[in-house]
């Protein structure tokens, strides 16, 4: 969602959760765009109502400019790669978006199944392991013969899936490693071993709200 906004400066402002894929993918578009941000890293628990004024949906991230508030992380990506991408992140066919969308409508709810198996027994875990499974046997088949999902360089596609695929490896990451599908895990492995991931995944202390004051 992208509304209407005013801040006090020019500098965007970034809520964010370090653990949280959604943030991380829309940090890792950031960096790339090289596009400064001031971070205000939050606690799910504790969510500052500076941000909830912003985005009363309460998700992160949430980006706001000088004149927009966007709380959608595939929006983010796209809004900083299309003021600058340097690493021609953007530069996919179509069938890259097709694999981030079948990322986020597909494997994502399955991944919740799977990770969150006690808030959902209507599920057994072991059958949205398989569901989930079976798109990323899809991406090793993909991988075989390249390092990334595109080709030979990384694209927005390996950013945008990458966090996902992390989260599902480890929810149980000695089953994740002895799948069939060595590509995925060795695209995985460098993926966690960049330095552009190690660079967004610094701690940063929670942003307190100032007291007696309304900040955007």
């Amino acid at each position: 969602m992208a509304n209407s906004a005013a801040m006090p400066d020019q500098i965007p402002i970034l809520y964010s959760f370090r653990r949280c894929p959604y943030a991380m993918r829309a940090r890792l578009a950031l960096a790339s765009a090289k596009i400064t941000v001031e971070h205000r890293e939050i606690l799910l628990r504790d969510k500052p109502a500076a941000m909830l004024r912003a985005s009363p949906r309460g998700t992160v991230p949430v980006l706001m400019t000088d004149t927009q508030i966007i709380d959608e992380s595939l929006d983010i990506m796209h809004w900083a790669l299309n003021r600058n991408d340097p690493e021609n992140w953007l530069d996919i066919p179509p069938d890259g978006h097709q694999l981030i969308s079948e990322c986020d409508d597909v494997f994502k709810p399955a991944l919740d199944l799977y990770k969150y198996a006690s808030r959902h027994p209507e599920t057994p875990s072991e059958i949205a392991r398989t569901e989930a499974s079976s798109y990323l046997m899809k991406l090793n088949k993909l991988l075989d013969g390249q390092p990334f999902l595109m080709g030979e360089k990384p694209a927005i596609t390996d950013m945008a899936i990458a966090t996902f695929v992390r989260q599902f490896a480890h929810v149980d990451i000695d089953w994740f490693t002895a799948q069939p599908w060595p590509n995925l895990i060795n695209w995985l492995a460098a993926f966690k071993a960049s330095q552009r991931f190690l660079n967004i995944m610094e701690k940063h202390p929670i942003w307190v709200q100032p007291q007696n004051s309304t900040p955007a």
